[in-house]
């Protein structure tokens, strides 16, 4: 059976809010790419967010340059259930690393250990219980991240 406890090496060695920095920098330069397909999913998730004034993605994939690093911990903030990133960040060092496990995955925390991925994570959790792993929630998706302690 897989273990369903995380790597431990999978989480690094800085705070949630430490590490969300990180990752908005990383996000904020693939924004301002000059390729649309390293660009356009952060600008997707940046409309999805609402934490811009464009109205559609046209619009915002046009502008994109003007997007700020604050718009990034915005965006993060209310994926993680928060108004912004004000309100996220005196609570987010308060909860659990796998908060943001997802974001860990985005950045090649897991990269070399197998994946099963599944539609929700009902489904991955009924299959955990199984066969074992450590479960990443995804968006709407999840992932069994697959290893041996």
């Amino acid at each position: 059976m897989w273990s369903t406890s995380c790597p431990s090496f999978a989480n690094s060695d800085l705070t949630n809010t430490e590490f969300l920095r990180r990752h908005a920098r990383r996000l904020l330069r693939r924004a301002h790419a000059d390729n649309t397909s390293t660009a356009m999913p952060v600008v997707r998730r940046l409309l999805a967010a609402g934490v811009t004034r464009a109205e559609t993605l046209a619009q915002l994939h046009k502008t994109r340059t003007e997007v700020q690093l604050k718009h990034i911990l915005n965006m993060l903030a209310v994926e993680l259930g928060h108004v912004g990133w004000d309100a996220c960040k005196p609570v987010l060092d308060t909860r659990e690393p796998a908060v943001i496990d997802r974001y860990r995955f985005d950045a090649g925390a897991f990269g070399d250990y197998e994946k099963v991925w599944f539609a929700g994570a009902g489904a991955a959790r009924e299959w955990q219980r199984e066969h074992g792993g450590y479960i990443v929630e995804y968006g709407d998706q999840a992932v069994a991240i697959l290893w041996r302690e």
